[in-house]
């Protein structure tokens, strides 16, 4: 068969025909006396096979991994391997939508899909339309990792996230929005939240009190001057007092 027949008969194009040649994915048969090439029945069943197999969704990589794997065995081994793939992919990518449609579902605002326990501990606390509030809710979500860890740290939080009290600590932070870095406000604000914190949060501080470089200036830089200072102050006492 000369090329523009077997593209015919495998529902192929000559130039598809000619590129599987070009990346190594079909030998290139001989060429008879006249300069045409000379394709044969098993050229015919390795393109439709391969055609089979990109209409799958594989890559010519993948294909080509598969065609060597699938040396001496029968096609529908081949395609039942095939398949228990595609159904694992199936499978995640459902799992993807239902944690996408969780997140367009929730209210303009919301932190996004978080773990059971973080859920759970901003449950705790009160309704707030505080700013301040919303940008702490959104910073707990860079901790929120599996394991017990996450959950013995969120339940060290829970007694401060219930806090009535906390709600004017954020109404006080919200007050510096406008205010200037020497504002006299700033140095009681940040003593009165350190005295906030529970004892045990404390001791979930790491000993070496690391953070991740760049992590501070990225998060003062989130802030006003004012709201910037007090939390500088915070994060200093706070790391001081994890220290000690």
């Amino acid at each position: 068969m000369r090329i523009g027949e077997i593209a015919a008969l495998v529902g192929l194009t000559t130039r598809a025909i000619r590129h599987y040649h070009h990346v190594g994915l079909l030998p290139e048969p001989e060429r008879r006396p006249n300069g045409y090439r000379a394709y044969s029945i098993r050229d015919a069943v390795l393109l439709a096979r391969v055609r089979r197999l990109t209409e799958l969704g594989l890559s010519l990589d993948e294909v080509r991994d598969v065609l060597a794997d699938d040396a001496g065995r029968e096609l529908a081994d081949v395609l039942e391997e095939l398949d228990a793939d595609l159904a694992r992919q199936e499978a995640a990518i459902r799992e993807r939508r239902r944690r996408l449609g969780a997140l367009l579902a929730e209210p303009p605002g919301a932190c996004g899909p978080v773990s059971p326990a973080l859920a759970a501990l901003l449950a705790q606390a009160p309704e707030t339309d505080s700013p301040s509030a919303a940008m702490d809710r959104e910073y707990l979500t860079l901790l929120d990792a599996p394991g017990t860890g996450g959950r013995e740290l969120y339940r060290v939080l829970g007694p401060l996230a219930a806090d009535p009290a906390m709600l004017t600590l954020y109404e006080r932070l919200d007050a510096l929005a406008e205010a200037p870095a020497d504002d006299p406000r700033i140095a009681p604000l940040a003593a009165d939240l350190m005295a906030a914190v529970p004892d045990e949060v404390f001791a979930a501080v790491p000993a070496d009190g690391a953070v991740v470089a760049g992590f501070k200036e990225a998060l003062l830089a989130e802030h006003a001057p004012a709201q910037a200072e007090v939390v500088r102050r915070l994060m200093e006492a706070f790391l001081a007092r994890g220290r000690g």
